[in-house]
């Protein structure tokens, strides 16, 4: 008999499923229906960041960032879980970091960690589509591939539920896609809502002047040839209702349609112009892949897309194929833990993380965005060699039981820790949050109801979110 795996607990049945399926299908057509009446859910009136994000932006720390070596050291404990590096007093007394934070320690002030986020999925692919989607795949811990039956990533829903009327794409991923370690991972495209809501995917910013190709105006194709491309477009766009059932048709549609939206806005083009940034602010940020990206997000928000999300690092293990080159380090440590972080992880992470939370700072920014800092899941509490894996040295392995993420911006707490660890950073001893209630969160600070639901093309009904949004973000 098929099983699957729900959210807390053990394997349930197929007929279990199907009937919590059903119940589920129930709950959203009846928040639905109070939706339609202005009514919004408890879990909405309650939570007290709700409507306080204008922007959301997402930095997706891949491969599993350690815990223990970031937001949650354990420098009593012993040296074969504590592991080689120390910990530096915070901005905030009593809040410890790991030491190769020196920059970012100094900003703890400005945001809460969450050292209390818990869920089963083991392997980055499945756990990655969690991350993206707040749902878990239905072959947990494993590397599936994308699948136009997968849920929608989160920039998806926003769009389908509520399209940006201030920027050209509702959705944006920088530094994209994610690869695990060098295919595409699930759970960043639009999934069973179709092409069309797929995020805008920017890749290296670093790989050339141009970041997107072909923004700028052609003088070859003057302002007539354009208008009448253009209403040659609206011409295929009426073909295209009476086949409404060709959804490849309707995908390429949609595409094009922004495709003309950026070319005829200007404020579009120039967000993805580095170049006019000051030469001393770029150098702040770091000259690297990551740290360019970080500012072309920071560009981003700026610019009103109201869902940036950042991989930090394309690829959770690029330095399997790619040793010498840190833009391709993740943070997937199972072996050489320690080398890989002092010498290519922590130093771009501190400075361009650090960057990026100053800047929005100063800029008034963080009043109105939400910042999260995600990773798919933490490292274990042992130091260890693992023989099946590179490298030379111990490092950590995979390990979902607890882990850290931090927050801030749009009203969230300042200089706050939530949710606690045990001694070894291997099992939470307070509530604990999963990303279905950061999914639930991010919905709920942007003024959505996460108890709504959103339609797919043949209108059947979806959860916005299954969780709850973290109201310990925004109290206290």
């Amino acid at each position: 008999m098929l099983s699957f795996i729900t959210q807390d607990g053990p394997p349930t049945t197929r007929r279990e499923w199907l009937r919590i399926g059903s119940l589920a299908s129930l709950t959203a057509m009846s928040s639905a229906v109070s939706a339609a009446k202005g009514k919004l859910s408890t879990a909405a009136t309650n939570f007290p960041g709700f409507g306080k994000a204008k922007n959301v932006l997402i930095v997706f720390a891949s491969g599993g960032q350690s815990q223990l070596e970031t937001w949650d050291p354990k420098p009593k404990a012993p040296v074969e879980i504590r592991g080689a590096f120390g910990s530096v007093q915070s901005a905030v007394p009593g809040t410890l970091v790991g030491e190769h934070l020196p920059l970012t320690s100094k900003l703890t002030d400005k945001f809460t960690i969450v050292r209390s986020m818990s869920h089963l999925d083991l392997d980055h692919g499945s756990a990655f589509y969690l991350t993206m989607t707040g749902r878990y795949h239905d072959r947990i811990s494993s590397n599936p591939d994308p699948r136009p039956t997968d849920y929608p990533a989160m920039g998806s829903v926003l769009k389908r539920t509520r399209p940006s009327t201030r920027f050209v794409h509702t959705s944006v991923n920088v530094n994209g896609p994610a690869q695990v370690p060098f295919l595409i991972g699930p759970g960043q495209f639009g999934g069973l809502l179709g092409q069309e809501y797929d995020s805008m995917v920017i890749g290296d910013v670093t790989s050339g002047p141009i970041i997107v190709p072909g923004l700028d105006p052609r003088a070859e194709v003057p302002q007539v040839r354009f208008d009448r491309r253009k209403a040659l477009l609206s011409q295929l766009d009426d073909a295209s209702h009476a086949m409404a059932s060709n959804s490849k048709m309707l995908d390429m549609n949609g595409i094009y349609r922004q495709a003309f939206r950026m070319l005829e806005t200007p404020r579009t083009r120039k967000a993805f112009d580095l170049s006019s940034e000051d030469d001393t602010l770029r150098d702040r940020y770091g000259r690297n892949r990551s740290g360019q990206a970080c500012l072309l997000s920071r560009r981003l928000i700026e610019a009103g897309v109201p869902l940036v999300t950042l991989f930090w690092n394309h690829s959770n293990r690029g330095q399997d194929r790619e040793p010498n080159d840190t833009d391709w380090y993740g943070w997937d440590t199972h072996n050489d833990i320690f080398e890989a972080m002092r010498d290519h992880l922590m130093p771009r992470f501190d400075q361009g993380f650090s960057a990026l939370i100053e800047d929005m700072n100063q800029r008034g920014l963080l009043d109105e965005t939400l910042v999260l800092l995600l990773t798919e899941f933490g490292r274990a509490p042992l130091v260890a060699r693992e023989p099946r894996f590179a490298g030379t040295t111990a490092g950590r392995k995979h390990w979902a039981a607890v882990y850290s993420i931090v927050a801030c911006g749009a009203g969230v707490s300042q200089g706050k820790v939530l949710g606690e660890s045990n001694a070894e950073a291997g099992y939470p001893v307070s509530e604990k949050y999963a990303p279905w209630d950061v999914t639930a969160t991010i919905f709920a600070a942007l003024g959505i109801d996460p108890e709504a639901h959103y339609t797919d093309p043949t209108d059947r009904p979806f959860p916005i979110s299954i969780g709850r949004p973290i109201n310990g973000l925004f109290t206290g």
